[in-house]
């Protein structure tokens, strides 16, 4: 297994993601080659949790252009962890 700091890149910061909190839903961008049962186990890790579920989304880069150059923001993948009843993730909280 791969160190679990590796694997969750950051939690995802949004008015959605903010609103999931409540049902017991966090999202996190993570290392594109992670699966879910190394994601499942890094936020196990991290945070002292205990995870039910783990969806994963693979986001493509935007296009963008500046001037006549045109280029891609980076693809990412999207992870929402669902948690045990009670649970929660403390850094998510406070926002």
């Amino acid at each position: 297994m791969r160190n679990p700091r590796d694997v969750l890149r950051k939690p995802i910061v949004s008015e959605r993601s903010m609103g999931l909190t409540e049902q017991g839903k966090y999202s996190f961008y993570v290392d594109p080659k992670a699966n879910k049962i190394e994601i499942k186990y890094a936020v196990q890790e991290l945070f002292k949790v205990t995870v039910t579920d783990v969806n994963t989304m693979n986001v493509k880069g935007k296009a963008k252009r500046m001037g006549k150059y045109v280029g891609r923001s980076a693809n990412r993948k999207k992870a929402i962890v669902t948690l045990k009843t009670g649970d929660k993730i403390e850094i998510f909280e406070g926002m």
